[in-house]
């Protein structure tokens, strides 16, 4: 577990923007009406956004940082712009120069992708701290989401109704006088194959990938091109690394858990996250969801949380958060904060 420690660096907004179409579990006609009623039990998902086929993550994110950055009018002093999402719009090139280039950033702002899902965003406010700390780079937009709905199949309970898609802007910028922000990060490969999608790049590229649509089990139809999910190592997963590594960074920051004022992790699902907030004894109140209305929307979740759940908190009062992000990898990431004066903004893409 890698623990790392930042300064200078200040949030000063969280956008974040949601296709406008609505699908509901209960409209989820693949299963039988008491399966989906146990599926919104356990996952708490009741309904989530889905974007058309021709809108991807970049316009979402496009969206979230135009609004942001017309309304804090900084677009000319944004050095680098990151984006994190595995639904980039192209093999090459990478979606934040087309992003750059499309908000009208100008040319002399750095621009790069990251390739994570779940825990992406916390991966990103870590990359762009450290940029900030270094005293050159003043202004960072983190864009971070994905259209994880392209990937997945009708037919396969396991993950249709599951997913949700979003992108999200956040701005960070240097400030000498902002608390200390403290990290945790690690991954482990071996757990690979619990989230993935085996076929259409290098390793089986699309010439050579199998498009047929196979039944594993019952109720899980799908393709090699789909995305595959096993809930249960993913829930093993989070039980086994995410309590422990929250322990462990309250502890290299020499904080009590009692002091943070919120948790917002990872909207995987709903019994995870009860499982996880009970391994730490927090209290109901203290771990806010927005996983109901948006479903799992991968590195966006934790973004589109705060600004649905915390908005009022974030922009007028001063609180410490802890950010958990975990999944996909499998790859894990906490980061311990304080939040105030940070404007947000939910955006409907039509």
């Amino acid at each position: 577990m890698a623990f790392l420690k930042t300064e200078n660096t200040r949030i000063s907004a969280i956008y974040t923007c949601v296709p406008s179409k609505i699908e509901r579990t209960q409209d989820y006609e693949w299963i039988s009406l008491q399966e989906r009623q146990l599926f919104t039990k356990t996952t708490g998902i009741i309904e989530r956004r889905v974007a058309s086929e021709s809108t991807t993550c970049s316009d979402l994110c496009f969206e979230a940082a135009n609004q942001l950055l017309n309304d804090l009018n900084c677009k000319d002093e944004i050095d680098l712009v990151l984006f994190v999402s595995q639904s980039p719009d192209y093999f090459l090139p990478a979606t934040s120069i087309i992003l750059q280039n499309r908000l009208e950033i100008p040319t002399n702002a750095m621009a790069f992708d990251v390739n994570l899902g779940c825990s992406g965003y916390v991966y990103g406010l870590s990359i762009a701290s450290h940029f900030i700390q270094s005293g050159n780079i003043k202004k960072v937009l983190l864009l971070a989401g994905d259209k994880s709905t392209i990937s997945t199949n009708y037919e396969d309970k396991s993950t249709f109704p599951l997913f949700g898609d979003a992108g999200t802007a956040t701005l960070l910028e240097f400030d000498s006088n902002a608390e200390d922000w403290f990290f945790s990060m690690a991954s482990d490969g071996k757990g690979k194959d619990a989230i993935i999608i085996e076929h259409g790049h290098s390793r089986h590229p699309y010439g050579t990938m199998e498009d047929e649509t196979i039944e594993i089990e019952p109720g899980i139809i799908r393709s090699k091109k789909h995305l595959k999910l096993n809930g249960m190592e993913v829930f093993n997963f989070a039980l086994k690394e995410v309590a422990p590594s929250i322990k462990e960074l309250l502890n290299f920051s020499n904080q009590e858990i009692e002091k943070v004022d919120y948790f917002v992790f990872h909207q995987a699902n709903k019994l995870i996250n009860d499982s996880v907030r009970k391994k730490l004894r927090i209290d109901f109140e203290k771990v806010p969801l927005s996983i109901d209305y948006f479903g799992n929307t991968s590195s966006a979740s934790i973004p589109l949380t705060i600004c649905k759940e915390l908005s009022n908190q974030v922009l007028n009062e001063n609180n410490k958060y802890l950010l958990s992000g975990f999944g996909v990898g499998f790859s894990w990431a906490t980061v311990l904060l304080n939040l105030s004066n940070v404007k947000t903004k939910m955006i409907e893409y039509a």
